[in-house]
């Protein structure tokens, strides 16, 4: 126990066989539960789980079918939560999570109920890391805090966090994703539950391990379900939970932009195709109610920053 708190690891396997033992014998002594879930992984993994159990405090869980890091962590997290554990950690068996990070992450949950690693303040990492895939990160980083609510939190997309298992009794786990898109839409569920959410800085481990998420698939697949989790968040938190000056600007905001945007578009082209000029009232209405509906939203989005969590009840 570390806070008399029990802690319990949850290490979600795929493809890990050259790395995992060295995770597993490298967590400190004082985690009470080591869970290890074989996601149908196709190589030599599954037997090295089983030659690693040792005594309670390794439990090892085996997928019939590969379901994904995320469905690996919500087997680990029903496990925890059976076995009476207070909270859990989740790093990866590929050995990219520095383990001896786990002990701040339990000191941040002294003021949180979720803890989450920053790797983007390791400037040696930001420095290796290609401009295409940083102008990535801040793009879909952009688009989680924008459908979560948490503003505040740097680095969304890592994969290396500590939660307590009273949030995921609140959570609605059916709706966290069960692939990669597992870390966002954690932060997405966990925004229902009202949790408070703390970073810790610490650098990422790379070596010689494989990452199997595609880049490609990533920024074709996420972005839509971050734009449906964002407005969907809206409508719960300013129109079916709450009702607010945020909700007065979305509601006029947004015929106005989309007004003056579509209206504006369409007598362009319009009056272009006969080769002439649009009357200045045309061009005034499309962009007064451009830029009026524009600052509106701006406005929208100041409030939405700025405010509490409307779900957090403490």
């Amino acid at each position: 126990m570390l806070n008399n708190l029990k802690i319990a690891v949850a290490i979600p396997c795929y493809k890990v066989e050259q790395h995992l033992q060295q995770v597993v014998t490298g967590l400190p002594d004082f985690v009470d539960s080591i869970i290890l879930v074989d996601d149908c992984s196709p190589d030599s993994t599954p037997k090295l789980i089983d030659q690693l159990v040792n005594g309670n405090r390794i439990i090892a869980i085996h997928h019939p079918q590969n379901k994904g890091v995320g469905g690996a962590m919500k087997s680990a997290f029903l496990r925890a939560i059976e076995t009476g554990m207070d909270v859990v950690v989740k790093i990866d068996g590929d050995g990219q999570m520095d383990s001896r990070f786990i002990a701040p992450m339990i000191d941040a949950l002294n003021d949180a109920d979720f803890a989450k690693g920053n790797r983007l303040f390791d400037r040696q990492m930001l420095c290796k890391m290609p401009f295409i895939r940083r102008i990535g990160n801040m793009g879909i980083g952009f688009l989680v805090k924008a459908s979560s609510g948490y503003w505040n939190v740097s680095d969304p997309v890592n994969g290396f966090f500590a939660i307590r298992t009273q949030t995921l009794r609140q959570m609605d786990l059916q709706r966290v994703a069960d692939r990669f898109f597992f870390e966002s839409s954690m932060l997405i569920e966990m925004h229902y539950t009202g949790a408070r959410i703390k970073e810790v800085t610490m650098p990422a481990i790379y070596a010689d391990e494989k990452s199997n998420l595609s880049i490609s698939k990533t920024l074709l697949s996420f972005p839509p379900k971050l734009i449906a989790a964002w407005l969907r968040r809206l409508h719960l938190s300013y129109f079916v939970y709450d009702f607010n000056i945020c909700s007065l600007y979305l509601l006029a905001g947004i015929p106005l932009f989309l007004f003056g945007l579509i209206f504006g578009l369409c007598e362009w082209i319009h009056y272009a195709s006969l080769g002439l000029g649009a009357p200045t009232g045309t061009i005034m209405v499309a962009v007064l109610t451009f830029i009026l509906g524009f600052q509106m939203l701006l406005s929208a989005a100041q409030y939405d920053i700025s405010a509490p969590n409307p779900f957090d009840k403490r």
